[in-house]
């Protein structure tokens, strides 16, 4: 969590009107795999940032999200 928390204030104030997310995926030995921040505007949330960045890695894992996932439709 305090990994997630780290990357998730290097994006404050560049993610309105979304809030600045971190997320961190562990692989299925808990060892990270991925790590994601919300992007401005428009762009991918931090769990997607996250995952892609995982990759097969992250199947089996875990995901530490600082906000609950967004189960929003519309923009991304």
């Amino acid at each position: 969590m305090r990994s997630a928390i780290a990357v998730s204030e290097r994006v404050r104030g560049t993610t309105s009107p979304n809030p600045p997310v971190g997320c961190v995926v562990l692989d299925a030995a808990g060892e990270v795999a991925g790590v994601g921040a919300t992007q401005p505007p428009g762009g991918p949330h931090a769990e997607v940032v996250a995952l892609r960045e995982a990759g097969e890695l992250g199947a089996g894992g875990i995901a530490v999200v600082t906000l609950e996932p967004c189960a929003h439709t519309g923009r991304t």
